[in-house]
Parts: structure tokens; sequence; C-alpha cells
């Protein structure tokens, strides 16, 4: 069994300033989605430009981070904001949802898409290769702040931690880095490879929504879930399951429909 390193989440300290790492992981990931988007963008034939890419990313970021928290308030966090009308715009508290950055970025990714007179499926397939690594970030930041955790283990892997303050060490599996290895740093390997060739229209998003929705329900079979939810029905059905189950069943019918109707993607060559 491992032991937990404890790290300090917060990485600068700077008179009342504190920069956690979390933070830095956010700022992290949007700057090598950044990098890999103008690097996409110049490749031959490319019909996008880098301030297409620019543009691309600030639309993208305001998605995840509205998306992100507003999710997080509605589908875990209902029970405070109850409690707290102010709860929604305390982000320094924590509590950011995947699912709801995820419909954030799709809602400013049509938007984009429509302001630039481009196909909102174009954007989507030269968008999903982007985040995987950013979503690694993300999880390497809920390991450094000790969150996530999956449930007791004695498998080699797992990590010694109190099971409460001042409470025993628990073998308890990593969850939020096999969400970081599986959701982010294979998600982008996947997509960035699949990518690399055209593919027809809708396919590229539909893979990464299928992968992403296929992993994280697979792995919240291990992963504690909130404790203000709870498990939702059987003893094992998570929120993290039921909101992966529409990416799964959409990504698929994404993969289908490109296959049985394929439509040339108007990211390269002449617009479609």
């Amino acid at each position: 069994m491992l032991t937990y390193p404890q790290i300090d989440p917060i990485a600068v300290h700077l008179g009342p300033l504190r920069i956690h790492w979390y933070g830095i992981m956010y700022v992290l990931g949007f700057g090598i989605a950044w990098w890999l988007a103008r690097r996409r963008a110049m490749q031959a034939g490319s019909r996008w430009t880098p301030v297409d890419v620019d543009d691309l990313i600030y639309w993208a970021m305001l998605g995840v981070i509205l998306g992100g928290r507003l999710g997080y308030v509605l589908f875990y966090g209902t029970a405070f904001w109850a409690q707290d009308a102010l709860y929604p715009l305390k982000i320094w508290e924590g509590g950011m949802s995947f699912h709801g950055a995820l419909i954030g970025v799709l809602v400013s990714l049509a938007l984009f898409a429509w302001r630039r007179g481009r196909n909102v499926l174009d954007v989507m397939d030269f968008t999903a290769p982007l985040p995987g690594l950013g979503i690694l970030a993300g999880r390497i930041g809920n390991f450094i702040n000790g969150e996530l955790w999956g449930g007791p283990t004695q498998q080699p892997w797992g990590f010694l931690v109190p099971t409460g303050p001042g409470g025993m060490l628990e073998g308890r599996h990593p969850s939020q880095l096999y969400e970081g290895l599986l959701e982010g740093l294979a998600l982008f390997l996947i997509l960035w490879t699949f990518s690399s060739k055209p593919r027809p229209r809708g396919a590229v998003i539909g893979l990464g929504l299928a992968w992403y929705g296929l992993v994280r329900i697979l792995i919240e079979l291990v992963r504690i879930p909130d404790a203000q939810l709870g498990y939702l029905a059987f003893g094992w059905v998570t929120m993290g399951q039921l909101l992966s189950l529409p990416m799964l069943l959409g990504g698929v019918a994404l993969l289908a429909l490109s296959r049985w109707r394929p439509v040339p993607s108007g990211n390269t060559g002449a617009a479609t």
C-alpha cells in the first residue's frame, strides 16, 4: 500500500493571497488546450486560424467556469444552496461539476458556431481532443486536495488515508487518479490520434462522449459518492453515473450516424 503524501493544497502564499494547486491546474489545462488548438489550426488544409482559436478558448473557458459551478450547485449542492442563498457565488469554497462544465462548454461552442457561421458539430469535433490533458491536470488537483477518494481496497496501488480527522489509516482506491488517466490522458491520446486524419462530421465528438461516459460509469463503481447525496439506487448507482449515461448514449448515436450517413467535416478543405 502507498502512503498519501499530504500535499499542501495551497501552492503559493502571498500575504492574504493564496494560490491553490487546483486553480493552477485549471490555468494549465486551458493553456495546454490553447496550444494544442493552435498547433492543429496551423496544419495544412485547416480552416481554423490562430484568431479563431483564441476566441474559441475564451468561449470555452466561460462555459467551463460558469457551467461547472452552476452544474455542481444544481446536481450536488441544492442542500447547501437551501441553507445559503449566496452559495452559488462562493466559488472559493470549492465545488465544480464536470458534467455541468460539459453542458456549459457545449452551449458556449454552439453560440460560437452560430456567431461564426460554422457548423456546430465541426466546432465540437475540433474542440473534443483539447480538454483531455486539462482533465488529467484537474484530477491531479483533486488528488492534491485529498478529495474524491474511492472505496476501501487492499490492492498495492491503494493509498493509506485517514478515515476522518485523527482517524485510523485505511487503504482507498485513488479514483481521482483513475479518472485522470482514463478520462483525461487516455481520452486525449485516443481523440488526438483519431482526429489526426479526416473524419466524418460528428465522429470525433461522438467518440469522446462515448469514451468518457463509459469510463466514468465504470469508475463510479469504486468512487465514493458525495456525502450529501450518497447512492441513489441499489446501493451502487450514483449521480455521476446518471449524468454520464446520456453522454455514452449520445456519443454512440453520433458515431453510428457518422458511419451510416457520413458527411465530410468542414474543419479541413473546402467549406461544407
